[in-house]
């Protein structure tokens, strides 16, 4: 790998130094540049890095805040300015850039085994699957994740409630993205945006408010892993009944289901829970306390089939089984808990008794990995260097749920602009925001069917963060490239 760097700063480098060895304060306006090369599906690509931050203003031009962020720009093609460009979130909220930027998408991603285990020396390695080879991507940290964070205006800090709530994250990212468009000469690409977990959320909603209030259209928004208030907290027979399908995935890759589904494989088992999960569960749920005895015990029984929970808990439950409660239930028996992210990992807790794991599994040993890592990679490849800490989760709290109408936000900017096309990625073993959900939330979005053609679902053999498994990195950053050759409009006109 060939490295070059090059430092830019709008308060002089020498400020910049300054700054982060005395004052601790990050510097409202800097970037630092390196120029690379690596190999991407057997091809060299030579790139351009630049990391630093961008302010966010208020009504008077006042920074209030400033963002951090990685954009990576391929050199060694023609016409790049007209190359896809992709503004990549993660979620949380309060979740740093730092999942999707060194272990997905990027050119970068961490030294972990095959199926997303930490493995020591920590670190990282060539990507060779990463999409730059096809697109630009931009890595964006809101206020407070990685080194994102407020700034005083006249010896106070700004209101919180200007960052921290559904509404306001959309707003003020919009505007920045826009000023990042403009600082990057970027207008004629086409744009896309990727968002992970609450990453769906906040992409959903950035759609509408870009193109209605900074008029700046997508072809294309991808939500991995998405997390959907609107499904979330739907509840009831329908919100409890989205998960029966995830509980036969988790059941069937630890090998807790009966022998005639277990012999099966897991795509042939997923379509007979989908069903079973629409059609006749939530139809008995829905009777509650008056469904009949004998038709309660039919469905428990089916849903243990189905679940590898006995039939006697889920009447204990009234059907209605909680995910906390399954992922310390499944393999009770066996003195384990499984992973609410990703239902693969194994924890161990205190006791065996209990209706929840003490700890989630999957986020500690990931964090093992990636804490080192993205520190070590922006200091030693990205050569930024900064004394304040990389928050991997940031301080957002509390958070204003309030008003959320994005998921009808994304059906609005899709009809109103014919290019626009959305694309679910998910994992089958994500016990937070399950793939079925994310199936559901589709199907709700557009309720009169004639988008529905726009509309695509990936889903993949491992959780939430389904690229830490080798072949689904592979695979889902080809479903990438794929989604952004079929969503570029090769000429045709937007009109219906």
């Amino acid at each position: 790998m060939k490295s070059n760097i090059i430092y830019i700063s709008l308060f002089s480098f020498f400020t910049f130094l300054s700054a982060t060895a005395q004052n601790r304060d990050l510097p409202v306006d800097t970037l630092a540049v390196t120029n690379h090369k690596t190999t991407i599906k057997g091809q060299s690509v030579s790139y351009r890095a630049e990391t630093g931050t961008q302010p966010v203003w208020n009504e008077k031009g006042q920074p209030i805040a400033s963002l951090f962020y990685t954009y990576y720009r391929r050199t060694n093609v023609n016409r790049g300015q007209e190359r896809p460009l992709i503004f990549s979130f993660n979620g949380g909220p309060g979740s740093a850039s730092v999942w999707m930027h060194v272990a997905y998408t990027g050119p970068r991603i961490l030294n972990i085994d095959d199926e997303g285990y930490p493995v020591q020396p920590y670190g990282f390695k060539e990507n060779p699957y990463s999409i730059l080879d096809v697109a630009d991507i931009v890595f964006i940290n809101p206020v407070n994740t990685a080194y994102s964070r407020m700034i005083e205006v006249e010896g106070k800090m700004p209101d919180r409630e200007q960052f921290f709530g559904i509404n306001a994250d959309i707003k003020y990212l919009a505007e920045w993205m826009t000023t990042f468009v403009s600082r990057k000469q970027r207008w004629e690409a086409p744009k896309y945006l990727i968002g992970e977990s609450y990453g769906g959320t906040r992409v959903m909603g950035l759609s509408l408010a870009l193109q209605n209030q900074q008029w700046m259209y997508l072809n294309g928004v991808i939500m991995v892993s998405p997390a959907d208030y609107k499904t979330l907290e739907t509840g009831g027979p329908v919100g409890s009944s989205l998960n029966l399908p995830y509980f036969a995935a988790a059941a069937w890759y630890h090998k807790q289901l009966p022998a005639a589904l277990q012999s099966k494989d897991l795509l042939d088992v997923l379509p007979e829970a989908e069903d079973f999960a629409i059609n006749e569960l939530i139809p008995a749920m829905a009777k509650g306390g008056f469904l009949p005895l004998k038709e309660k015990e039919a469905i428990a029984e089916k849903m243990a089939y189905y679940s590898g929970i006995d039939a006697s808990v889920l009447l204990q439950h009234n059907l209605d089984l909680p995910t906390r409660y399954f992922w310390k239930e499944l393999l009770r028996h066996e003195g384990k808990n499984i992973g609410r992210l990703d239902s693969r990992y194994l924890g161990i807790d205190k006791r065996e008794t209990g209706d929840a794991p003490d700890y989630s599994a999957e986020l500690t040993s990931w964090l093992h990995s990636f804490t080192p890592a993205i520190n070590h990679y922006i200091r030693q490849e990205l050569k930024f260097k900064t004394d304040i800490k990389y928050n991997m989760f940031g301080p957002v709290r509390p958070w204003n749920n309030e008003n959320d109408n994005t998921r009808d936000n994304l059906r609005q900017a899709m009809s109103q602009n014919p290019y626009l096309h959305v694309m679910t990625q998910s994992g089958y073993y994500d016990g937070a925001t399950t793939y079925f959900a994310a199936k559901y939330s589709q199907w709700q979005m557009d309720p009169s069917g004639k988008l529905r053609d726009r509309f695509s679902f990936k889903g993949y053999r491992s959780g939430h963060m389904m690229y830490l498994r080798r072949a689904d990195l592979e695979k889902a950053n080809e479903d990438i490239r794929v989604f952004l050759k079929q969503s570029n409009p090769n000429g045709k006109p937007a009109k219906y």
